[in-house]
This record gives structure tokens, sequence and C-alpha cells, in this order.
């Protein structure tokens, strides 16, 4: 069967459709190559015409000083700045007052009277209180007179001996006498002096747990002291502060209650040990109370600044991420570097990265989506870099 019984096999219709699709291609080239300007240049790469001269001079150009890549992106960089983290330690810790005594009677007897009332201030060696003295009061005059016999005998021996009346024996039991007359003196006064309770420290005197009247015993709590002028405060850290922390590193304590109200104050003591338990180690802080205004067992918020590690400090924009993490595009002998960097902080005006990088070299922060490993980089625009070191901070809790 010849073609012209093919064609007469075929239905009119089919072929006016391939007709028309002809016609369609036809003008679609044929406005790309009107109306594109780089058809020539394109069809040249197809092998099929050549393209302008100027295009290729351009193309020839560009790869003679790029090694064959395409035309560089001027892009926009910046200087790498350099920050310390000045790690920064909170913890919960409970005052309490710089000394806090128990007062307890040395003896047994009936409370006769208060010398003092709740919340007033008492110097050490003042009166609180007092017992019912009346037999300590007796034996305290007994043992006068007996040490004044004493002496009396004493005296009679002394002038007996000399006219060698009385023997050397004779005399030195009369002194004997006189020194345990004094001594029995000195015991009876002492227990006299006791039934006064006296105030061991200066201080605050807290509520009286008793009334004048009741008998007491020497397990008895009379009344409670306490020395607020300063208050100590007991908190808990971390181990991986153990070595940062030392006596008289300053720091901080704000009032729960009040957090507007904020005390300085030094590290008192540190424990020799860490609590296995909770892997912690206990400090103690000293704040000073001069209004008063603090109480034992006000809770507080202990902060302390510790001086950190320096890291290199980029531009936000920077930082770009792929599949094997973050990385930034530095700029080295004018050719762009992929270098992978671990975020170690995020601030408002820069991250802090851990990465092989150093201050005052840069970074690409703008037309990064045109950077490629190893191609020389046009720089639009760069931050001059700064000088000073830019500071940062980071928390952490412990307590």
């Amino acid at each position: 069967m010849g073609i012209g019984g093919l064609l007469t096999g075929v239905p009119m219709a089919v072929w006016k459709q391939c007709a028309v699709a002809l016609l369609i291609l036809v003008a679609a080239a044929a406005g790309w190559w009107w109306l594109y300007p780089g058809a020539p240049t394109v069809l040249a790469r197809w092998g099929m015409g050549q393209a302008p001269a100027g295009q290729a001079a351009a193309a020839n150009g560009g790869q003679q000083r790029s090694g064959g890549a395409s035309p560089q992106t001027p892009v926009v960089t910046d200087a790498v700045l350099e920050a310390t983290i000045n790690d920064r330690m909170s913890a919960i810790g409970s005052g309490r007052a710089l000394a806090s005594v128990t007062v307890n009677p040395f003896s047994a007897g009936r409370l006769d009277k208060f010398l003092v009332t709740s919340g007033t201030h008492v110097e050490a060696g003042q009166a609180l209180a007092s017992l019912d003295a009346d037999a300590e009061q007796i034996a305290a005059d007994r043992a006068r007179i007996a040490l004044s016999d004493a002496e009396d005998r004493r005296d009679r021996v002394k002038s007996l001996r000399t006219s060698n009346t009385a023997t050397a024996v004779q005399l030195n039991e009369a002194e004997l006498g006189v020194e345990n007359a004094r001594l029995a003196l000195r015991e009876a006064q002492l227990n006299l002096e006791r039934r006064s309770i006296v105030a061991p420290i200066a201080g605050i005197v807290g509520i009286l747990p008793i009334d004048a009247g009741n008998y007491v015993t020497q397990q008895t709590s009379i009344a409670t002291i306490d020395d607020r002028s300063e208050l100590l405060i007991d908190f808990w850290v971390p181990e991986r502060f153990a070595s940062a922390i030392s006596v008289g590193a300053p720091l901080t304590a704000t009032l729960v209650s009040r957090p507007d109200q904020v005390v300085d104050g030094t590290v008192s003591a540190v424990d020799n040990r860490i609590d296995e338990a909770s892997r912690t180690l206990l400090v103690q802080a000293r704040i000073p109370n001069r209004d008063d205004a603090l109480r034992a067992g006000m809770s507080f918020r202990i902060a302390m600044q510790f001086p950190g590690d320096t890291f290199p400090a980029v531009n936000p924009l920077a930082v770009q991420w792929g599949s094997d993490g973050a990385f930034v595009w530095v700029v080295r002998d004018g050719k762009a570097a992929r270098l992978p960097v671990r975020i170690v902080q995020r601030n408002t005006e820069s991250v802090l990265v851990d990465a092989p990088i150093r201050p005052g070299e840069t970074v690409v922060v703008e037309g990064i989506h045109a950077v490629r490993e190893g191609q020389e980089v046009l720089i639009a625009s760069q931050t001059p870099t700064p000088a000073a070191i830019v500071p940062a901070s980071q928390s952490s809790g412990g307590g």
C-alpha cells in the first residue's frame, strides 16, 4: 500500500489538529527568538548557530577570571567579633541569724521575774530573768562567815607561832582552812550568781516561751537571742561550680518575697565535699542587715557571676543550616570557604559559635545563595572590625 493509501486511511480531523499544533510551535519558537535577548547565545551552546560577538567575549572573559564559574554576584560581609560568656549561677537559700542562742538556766528553781521583754536588744552579760535565790543567798552568807572565822584562827596561830607556842604544822593547817573557806565562798557566790539568767551574746530577744512563776529546769528554754546584724544564707550549687567558688567571692541576694530588694554580700564558707546524692555543694553567704529589715528564715535568691570562655561572635544572618548542621561562609584569601560551626549561644545582635575562626575575619551575611565553595567573592560592602570585646551572659540555675 502506498503513502497515499495511508493518508486516505487517517481521519481528516487528526490532520487538522496536527497542523494547528505545528503552527503553534513554530510561532512560539519565532517569538522566543525575537523577544528573548539571550536566544542566540543559548542556540550557540546547543550547536545551532553562533553567539553574538559581545556576549561571547564576555562569557570567555568570565570563564578566564573564575575558571569556568558563573559570573560573580556581589555579597555583603560582616566582621567576626570576640565574645566572653559570663557564666551566671542562681540558687535559692534560707537566711539565718549570724548567731542564735537558746538560753537555759544553770539550775532548777522557780522563775522569779523577767527583766526584759520580747523584741528587746540586749548586750552580752545583761540579765534576762532571775530565779528564786533565798537558799543560795544564805549559803553565800554562811560561807562568808566561815571565811572570816578561818582567817581569825590563822591570825591567832601566827601570833602563837612567834612565841613558839604553836607548831608549823598548826600554822599550815590554819592557812589551809582559810583557802578552803575562800573556795567555799566562791562556790556559794557562783551558785547565787547563776540564779540570775544572763544573755550570752548581744542580740534581739525573741518571744518569751514561759511566764514568771513557772518552775524551770536546766532543760527549760527561757528565751532565744538572735544576732541579726548580719544574716547567713545557706544554699546549694551544682558541682560544676565547686572550683569557681571561694571564700570572699561577691554575690547578690534578692528577697523572694520582695524582688526589688537586692543586697550585696560575700561567700563566708564553702563545704569541703560534694553531696553524693544531689551532686551539689553547700555554700554559706553573709549579707549585712544594717537597718534590721531582714529576718532569719527569709528566702533569698543568690546570684553569682563567673568569667567564662571566649568564643567567636558572628552576625545572625551569617549562620546557615545544611544537612550536616549549622555553617557559615567565611572569606579567606578572597575566596569563600564553608565552615561548620556549633552554636554556643544566641543573642540579639550576635551568635556565639564554636569554630576555627579568628576575630577580624569576615563572613558572608547577604548574597549567600550565590556563594560556592572555593569561589572568588566580590564584596559589595563590609562592616569595619571593632576593637572592643562584646560581652555575653549565660544563666545556670542551681540549688
